[in-house]
């Protein structure tokens, strides 16, 4: 079996390499069921990660069932699932309390646009080539970032005025706000977190997450829980995609929005070809890196349309389509038609959920997001331990464009610095 190295700088997708090949109805089987079991990964999450980002939970799906069914049709790795990640939610949030919705959509676009010319343009191999420590450290600061920011929901605390967006500023809020903390919504959130974590260690074919939020939901409906729920903060879910429709664009609001979308486009390439690479790791194939820039950023411009969020290759979905079986790009695409499916059929039921609930799930996400042995180990050696703090340290305090930046800055500098040393 080809590996893939020769053509994995050209443009076509691997949904047309596998016609070319040929598909049978043992893999469609195979197809059927990773697609099945990624969906039902993705059905909490993207609901969790849409409501950590600011915005109502059908924002979530809508990204994973269009931006998903696209990633995987156009996409250049077999394997790759898309959707919203958790990466995104800081930048999301901060798009979205700055700039509203309509700006958050636009921005979302924009990216798009910014990633289909990056593929087109065959910069995505650069991406690919951004150092080690600079990755680990966004990764942790991000994750540390989205823990802080769950604070809130998972102790049920109500605070005196808008949640600040800045790190410090946010923790003193929420220490001002304790005397408000809600033992039901604590429970209900750690209970969560502690029943994922443990699923994940004993039975790690079982869906852990929506395991979880269902049993969580059940509890708050029974015992009638004095806690926040999709329903009271939200009003429930759809259940239908709306009808695509284009954001108001002035030239002026994309100015103001450029520096954003940029921050989207960077993060968006990033963890893309990041997680196309460990896919690559796991089943000895080789993506088409520019192929699949190409295809997330029409996947983004799409889901702009319907009203979702960014969209992105997600590491944890892929990894999970890989162990279920999958065979080709066709278990992404069922994976978002499954999605829609639940949505039609069951999205009443997501009025009970609560929030502390999704908020236990993203601690989860955070524990797993953050690279702690790696983090570890580049800090045992100076160069490299000196763009990891560096880079963790800026995208906790300031954002991820400024720390993904200056990791990059010091790296090359220490690089050269030890190149005239020697």
């Amino acid at each position: 079996m080809p590996d893939g190295s020769t053509t994995a700088h050209i443009f076509r997708p691997k949904l047309l390499t596998l016609a070319a090949e040929g598909y049978g109805i043992t893999a469609l089987r195979r197809d059927i069921v990773a697609g099945l079991t990624v969906a039902i990964v993705a059905l909490p999450l993207s609901m969790a990660i849409a409501v950590a980002s600011g915005v109502s939970p059908e924002r979530g799906l809508y990204a994973a069932i269009v931006g998903g069914f696209l990633v995987s049709a156009l996409g250049g790795s077999r394997y790759q699932v898309g959707g919203p990640a958790g990466a995104f939610i800081v930048l999301v949030a901060a798009t979205v309390a700055g700039h509203g919705l309509d700006g958050l959509l636009i921005t979302v676009l924009m990216s798009g646009v910014m990633l289909t010319l990056v593929g087109l343009s065959g910069l995505g191999a650069l991406i690919r080539y951004i150092p080690q420590p600079v990755t680990v450290g966004f990764t942790c600061g991000i994750a540390v970032t989205i823990l802080a920011s769950q604070l809130k929901d998972l102790g049920g605390l109500t605070l005196a005025g808008a949640e600040p967006s800045h790190f410090f500023p946010k923790l003193a809020a929420l220490a001002h706000a304790l005397p408000s903390l809600n033992p039901s919504a604590v429970a209900i959130g750690l209970g969560s977190a502690a029943l994922i974590f443990t699923m994940q260690s004993w039975r790690r074919t079982w869906p852990a997450m929506l395991i979880a939020v269902a049993l969580a939901s059940l509890v708050a409906f029974a015992l009638h829980l004095p806690i926040e729920t999709i329903g009271s903060r939200f009003g429930g879910i759809p259940n239908s995609l709306p009808a695509p429709a284009l954001p108001v664009i002035t030239l002026s609001r994309l100015w103001e929005l450029l520096p954003a979308a940029i921050s989207f486009t960077l993060l968006g390439g990033i963890e893309s070809l990041l997680s196309a690479k460990i896919a690559d790791a796991m089943t000895g194939r080789k993506h088409r890196y520019n192929m699949e820039l190409v295809a997330q950023g029409i996947a983004n411009v799409v889901t702009a349309l319907f009203g979702g969020l960014c969209v992105t290759g997600t590491i944890a979905r892929t990894a999970t389509n890989i162990r279920a079986g999958a065979r080709s790009p066709v278990s992404g695409m069922l994976h978002a038609v499954f999605l829609l499916l639940f949505m039609i059929v069951a999205a009443p039921l997501a009025h009970y959920i609560p929030l502390a609930a999704l908020a236990g799930l993203l601690l989860v996400v955070c524990w797993n997001m953050a690279d702690k042995e790696e983090f570890e180990e580049l800090l045992h050696h100076w160069p490299p331990a000196t763009v990891l703090l560096v880079t963790f340290l800026l995208t906790l305090l300031a954002d991820l464009a400024v720390g993904i930046t200056a990791g990059c800055i010091v790296a090359a500098a220490l690089h050269f610095l030890r190149r005239d040393a020697a």
